[in-house]
């Protein structure tokens, strides 16, 4: 018998998905495909699920060591040296930010590489401390370790924060619409004219925008509204007669 080349016609009504995977079944390797592709499509839900879980318990466990390091710490005379002088480690502590309208209780640590923000927020490198002139930026995380900034976008113009340093406790209040947008704003993540430095004393807080993707920024802008610096601590090296690079100015110290 000839082998045909021509092609079966095709059936008036298609077949059910139910009958396809019937036929699918009987050949030969079939239920084994079904069954690695059943496995693999379980693992990888069950890995899309666990991944949050398991960076939240990590960003617990990292702020919950943090913070033990800090408390009294900030009281200590070499701490606050370190802090003056700008020499505070990328990781290491750097001040405890206070979101009372979101219950915010977060320490945010100096730098923002991807190890440091592993504790849920970290500083910009290069931007002032805070209470200091200009304009002091903090990244958090909105969905894994810890997820400080999760609920920013609750936040709007009038809500309060405050950042504790070994310096002081300084407030800062969300500003009214500007520039054109509204207050929280989303930009690309390109845009980095939103830490860019200004006249005044401004705070803005970065996070990922929508929730769960990384395609946008949510902003949120601030001004200092009140400060309260802590008396000044003896020095660890009385020789030392340089200008604190961190010193609040006057106009911080409301």
């Amino acid at each position: 018998m000839q082998p045909s080349f021509v092609v079966p016609p095709v059936p008036a009504v298609p077949r059910a998905f139910r009958a396809l995977l019937g036929d699918a079944l009987r050949r030969p390797g079939g239920r084994r495909c079904v069954s690695v592709l059943s496995m693999v499509l379980f693992v990888a839900g069950i890995a899309m699920f666990a991944y949050p879980v398991g960076t939240d318990l990590y960003g617990g466990y990292r702020q919950q060591h943090l913070q033990q390091q800090v408390q009294g710490g900030f009281d200590d005379p070499v701490v606050q040296h370190t802090y003056r002088q700008r020499k505070v480690a990328v990781g290491d502590g750097l001040t405890l930010l206070r979101i009372p309208k979101i219950g915010v209780k977060v320490l945010v640590v100096e730098g923002t590489t991807q190890d440091a923000l592993r504790a849920g927020a970290g500083h910009y490198p290069g931007t002032p401390l805070p209470g200091d002139a200009g304009n002091v930026a903090i990244a958090g995380h909105r969905t894994t370790y810890g997820r400080p900034f999760n609920r920013l976008d609750e936040l709007g113009p009038g809500d309060e924060l405050t950042l504790e340093t070994p310096l002081g406790t300084y407030t800062y209040r969300a500003v009214p619409a500007f520039g054109g947008h509204a207050n929280p704003w989303v930009v690309v993540p390109t845009d980095f004219s939103v830490v860019s430095q200004s006249t005044g004393h401004l705070l803005t807080l970065t996070t990922c925008n929508p929730k769960g993707s990384a395609s946008q920024r949510l902003i949120l802008r601030f001004a200092l509204v009140a400060g309260r610096p802590k008396a000044p601590a003896a020095q660890p090296d009385a020789t030392d007669s340089t200008t604190p690079a961190g010193e609040p100015t006057g106009a911080a110290r409301g």
